[in-house]
This record gives structure tokens, sequence and C-alpha cells, in this order.
């Protein structure tokens, strides 16, 4: 009498691992040679989109304190890291959890369809997969959508037949011999069969992440020629503005204390906080600001026709993520180049009934600002250029927009919508839990305590110390540095380079050997202190002393 024997749960559970982890690198060769869908990142993001805002509050904090806690880095790169492992992980998640599920279900059925099976299962997993990835909002950016849609479900029945071959190699017959005992044929050794299997994985996991990163295609972002303003913005070239000027305050004393950061922040160095892993890449010949709602006259402008529309306008602008902790690095300073949006509100009339704008981007953010302050207030501009070259695709290619004394929650990337509204609603981030007003709080930070370049003056060693200060628009009057908890002692400001900028301060301290602490407050430019008492950055922004 014959017996078929079957694999287990855990069997299923480690085929699923193995068959899952050449997947995910198929699925970046893909993306990096074609452009096609990578499932890992954008399962990622469509669980933080659907996920309650607690729970994705908490996400933030954790990350945020794991790359702080662990010294990872420049928070903003070092945390999209951390999503992107994530997002693989849920990935080999599926793929354990799902193949010990087939296994179980091809057990109790004792299938002995060699594919029928697998194909059905493929189909199960990767339609669900295909509805999440055609859900995105970055769906709409796909130019090959078809292709896409054929090479997910491809894969995934590939996949789905892999675990049900498999299956039925591991299967073994038992038969009951004439003495009773009981014989078990195999058709070929598990342990060496699951060897094999691994070693495949392992070859075609290297080989797609390998083609992948070697391979990479080009991104179909342009350049765009900016016009030559009277601020001196650059055309066609690509100089950046700060590489052929000084800033205004070049000379001026007192100079930052060595270690102080840089005044103005490099391009490359400025942090992005959005709300995906992989930024979306616009095409600048194809990209239009649809202009709608109460407008008398709605427009669908090309990025050349919105930079030409008006003269454009430069200023030196600090911004800092609402997520940034106490002496964090999400805030940084540039010199932005744009058009001012009442200027061009003019031009599109909004009706007498419009109250709000509703600005909304390619990956699915939206945000709305009050039409009177956008009215009243020129220094709201819609931005194209950062030093004097195009914006970088990650942060906010081809067009983000600037709204003095808020933190970036309120500042959309780019914009793809802008809408007259009769009633503002919540943004994104205040419908997950966030401050509905993300007025920027004043801080103050210690970059450096320079005791190698400490000095002597009158028989007194002097050591800088230094950092920023800022508090949106509002400005800085003083800053004070406190030594051991002793009195506060005022240090000096440099000339910031504008009114929306952060301003250096510095401190030369009067040395006295032994361990120390120090610590640092603000004063607005109205004089009201900093907020010294400690609170994390959820709703409001984080406060207290650094």
């Amino acid at each position: 009498m014959e017996q078929k024997r079957y694999p287990g749960i855990f069997t299923g559970a480690v085929i699923g691992l193995l068959l899952t982890a050449p997947l995910i690198a198929i699925f970046y060769a893909g993306e990096m040679l074609l452009g096609l869908p990578f499932l890992p990142f954008d399962l990622f993001v469509w669980v933080g989109q659907v996920l309650p805002g607690e729970i994705i509050t908490v996400g933030i904090d954790s990350i945020v304190g794991i790359v702080t806690g662990l010294n990872l880095g420049e928070t903003s790169s070092a945390a999209k890291l951390i999503e992107q492992a994530l997002g693989i992980a849920m990935v080999m998640g599926i793929g354990v959890v799902s193949g010990a599920i087939f296994f179980a279900v091809m057990r109790a059925t004792q299938n002995r369809h060699r594919y029928l099976a697998g194909l059905i299962y493929g189909v199960l997993v990767g339609v669900p997969m295909l509805w999440i990835i055609t859900g995105l909002p970055t769906w709409n950016l796909n130019d090959q959508p078809l292709m896409s849609m054929i090479w997910v479900i491809g894969l995934f029945l590939i996949w789905g037949v892999a675990h049900n071959v498999i299956f039925h190699e591991l299967s073994s017959v038992e038969t009951e011999s004439i003495a009773g005992q009981r014989i078990s044929i195999e058709p070929i050794d598990r342990r060496s069969f699951l060897v094999r299997v691994g070693a495949g994985a392992a070859t075609i996991t290297v080989i797609g992440a390998g083609l992948g990163a070697m391979l990479r295609r080009e991104t179909g972002v342009q350049t765009v020629a900016l016009p030559e303003g009277a601020t001196g913005t650059a055309s066609a070239s690509t100089t950046r503005w700060s590489d052929n000027n000084p800033l205004p305050n070049a000379d001026v004393e007192p100079m930052p204390a060595p270690g102080t950061r840089p005044e103005l922040t490099p391009v490359e160095d400025h942090y992005r906080i959005d709300i995906t892993i992989r930024p979306p890449e616009l095409d600048a010949s194809e990209w239009r600001l649809n202009v709608s709602g109460l407008f008398d006259n709605p427009a669908m402008m090309t990025l050349d026709e919105l930079m030409n529309s008006h003269e454009p306008i430069d200023a030196f602008i600090t911004m800092s993520c609402i997520s940034n902790q106490v002496g964090g690095d999400l805030i940084g300073t540039q010199r932005w180049t744009g058009i001012r949006l009442n200027e061009l509100l003019a031009d599109w009339s909004p009706q007498s009934n419009a109250t709000a704008l509703k600005i909304s981007s390619a990956d699915g953010f939206d945000e709305f600002l009050d039409l009177e302050t956008a009215m009243s207030d020129d220094r709201i501009m819609l931005c194209y250029a950062w030093d004097g070259e195009q914006l970088p695709v990650r942060n906010g290619f081809p067009l983000r927009v600037h709204i003095p004394n808020h933190f970036g929650m309120k500042q959309p990337k780019w914009i793809t919508d802008i809408e007259a509204v009769e009633d503002a609603g919540e943004g994104y981030w205040v419908r997950r839990g966030w401050s509905a007003e993300a007025i920027a709080l004043s801080t103050s930070v210690i970059d450096t305590v320079a005791d190698q370049s400490a000095v002597d003056e009158d028989g007194q060693t002097l050591v800088p110390i230094g950092g920023i200060s800022w508090a949106g628009d509002r400005g800085i009057s003083s800053v004070e540095v406190q030594v051991d908890g002793g009195e506060w002692a005022e240090a000096e400001l440099r000339e910031p380079l504008s009114d929306r900028t952060w301003i250096i301060w510095r401190y030369d301290w009067p040395f006295v050997e032994g361990m120390h602490t120090f610590a640092v407050r603000a004063f607005e430019g109205d004089g009201t202190m900093q907020i010294v008492t400690n609170a994390t950055p959820h709703p409001d922004g984080a406060s207290g002393i650094h």
C-alpha cells in the first residue's frame, strides 16, 4: 500500500523565503534597467498611506530615534535606507507566510497538479500586489503601464509555479513492505535539493541585484534653462550661484566658530523628507501645472511658461522638518529662486467665494494654503531653482512652494495642481494627527566646542563655541550660552543671510580645565525666549534646550 508524504509548513516557509529573495532582486533589476515597478518600495509607501496616523507617528519617531541613537549618519538619508530595508522585509515576510500557507493547503488537499496550483497561487498573491502598485499616485507617472502589469503578474506566476514544482519535488512515497515495515521512497534527497534551491536562489539574487546596480538606467529628468533675471539667476549654465558669488555677509564679524555648519547648506546635503521612498521623476517637457477650481482664468502651464511669466525673485531661506529633534539635522538653508505666488494669483483671478488653495503633488501629498495669506504675502513663492540650478529631483523638481514661518510639512514639493476651493480641508500630515498650523518653533543648537582652535587673549585662553539659532521669520535678537549650569552669557551674533534664515552665533569661552557641560538658548526678535520645556516632535515640533 502506497501513501504520499508531503513537506510541511516549516518547509514551505523556508521555500517562500528562498524564492522571494530572487523575486525581489529581479524586481530591482527591472526597475533599474527598464523603470518597471519595484514592489518592496511601493508596498512600503502603500502601507504608510493606509495605516492610522498614530501608528505612522510611532514609526517616524522610532526611525529617527534609531538613526540618532546609533549615530547612523545624516538623518534623512539614513531614514530612507531604513524605510527601504523595511519594504524589502515586508515582501520577504509575505513570501515566508504565503509559502507556509501554500504548502499547508497543498498538503491538506493532497494536490497532485504540478503547475495549476502554483499558477493560482501566483495570481492570488500577485493581483493584490498589482492592485497596490497601480493604486499609488506615482502610478500616473508610469509611461509603460501595460508592460509593468505584465511584468508584475508574470513574475508572480513564475514564483507561484516554482513553489508548486518544489512542493512536488520534496514529496515522497511511503510503501508498506511484506514484513510490515514502512519504506519511504524519495525521488530526490530533500537536504540536497534544498541546498540546490538555496544556491540557485542566491545566484539569481546576486545576479539580479548586480545587474540592477551596474546597468542602472539614466533618469528621464531633463536639464532646463532657467530664465535670466535681474537677480542674477544662471541661465543654461550648470554653475551654481555660490560658486561665483560671496554670501552677503561674507566679511561681517564675527566669523563662525571653527566646526560650525556651513551657513549655506550645500544642495546635495540639504535634508529630504517626504512620503515616498523614491522621489517622483517628472519629465520637464511633459509636466504641467494644472490651475483649476474657483478661478476666472484657470490655466495649464508648462514649466517654461511659469518661469517666464513674471520677474523671478531670490531669497535665502532656512527650512526645517517638523519631525526634527532638538539639535537634529533635518534643517537647512538655501538660496531659493521662483515666482511670487500672488502675482500668479492675480493672473488666475480667484473668484469671490474662494478661501483657500489646495496644492497637490505627484507623490499624493497635498496641503491647503489660506488664500488671503497667499494674496497678501509677497514672500510666498513657487520655487523652481536652488543655488542658481534647477531643483534637484530629490528636493521637489520641477516645482515646490515656499511659505514663510512654517515647517516643511506645509510646503509641498513636486507640485502638479493648484486648486482654488471654497473651504480649506486638512492636509496630508494634518489628517494623520500633526499640527494644523505647523508654525516654526524657535530653536538654538551648539554645533561645535572648538577646543583645538583655542586662542590666547590678554593671558586668557578662549575656546570658540558656535552654532545656529532660528525662529522662522521672527528673527533672533540674542543668544545665550550656559556653562556647567551657571550664569547665562550672551553670545555674538553674525548678520543673517536674510530675515528668514538661521543666524550663526559664537561665544568665546574663557577656558577652564576639566569636564564641562554647555547649553544654549535663543530669544526671538521681540524678546520672546524659545520654549525650554522638552517636547517631542509630534504634533507641533520639538522644543527644549540643546
